[in-house]
């Protein structure tokens, strides 16, 4: 069993995680965390060059949706003029709502992978659910102090990520 902490892998922005990267991975949807993966807590709607890179995976046949913490109405707000599948209120790392998304899609889980933020929502709901788990630094992290505790609760397992990765 894979560690629930430990990503399957790490990039520095969500553009590194191109059709042709997710294709050479077999992957086929791509479940989003929204805010701090897609944009910032500051976009309510996706940026130009988050609207590009949707448009690379979707020629490539890669489909995507959104599974998010937030509320409904910020994710509505965000995906109303993508149309896709969302899900808001996740309450991860519980699997409730993934499972549900699983429960309701043809696809395998080995074609699903799910890119976030955070190790201890994203990472662990990815894993709990057999999915691939991909993880990126937040884009512009909020400075409340429950969020500065969990990134440095968080550094000890992507420090041993990257080394297990150059090793």
């Amino acid at each position: 069993m894979r560690n629930l902490f430990l990503p399957d892998d790490y990039q520095r922005d969500i553009y590194c995680y191109n059709a042709d990267y997710l294709s050479s991975r077999g992957i086929r949807f791509l479940m989003c965390d929204i805010d701090n993966t897609l944009v910032t807590y500051d976009d309510p709607e996706p940026t130009e060059s988050l609207l590009a890179w949707i448009r690379e995976l979707h020629a490539a046949g890669i489909e995507i949706g959104f599974i998010s913490n937030n509320t409904a109405e910020r994710v509505e707000l965000f995906n109303r003029s993508l149309g896709f599948i969302a899900y808001p209120d996740a309450h991860k790392p519980l699997t409730g709502t993934m499972k549900q998304f699983l429960s309701q899609t043809s696809y395998k889980k080995e074609e699903i992978a799910h890119v976030g933020d955070q190790i201890f929502t994203d990472v662990c709901m990815a894993h709990a659910c057999d999915l691939t788990a991909l993880l990126l630094p937040p884009i512009k992290d909020k400075k409340t102090l429950f969020f500065r505790i969990k990134r440095v609760l968080e550094k000890p397992f992507l420090a041993y990520y990257l080394h297990k990765k150059k090793a």
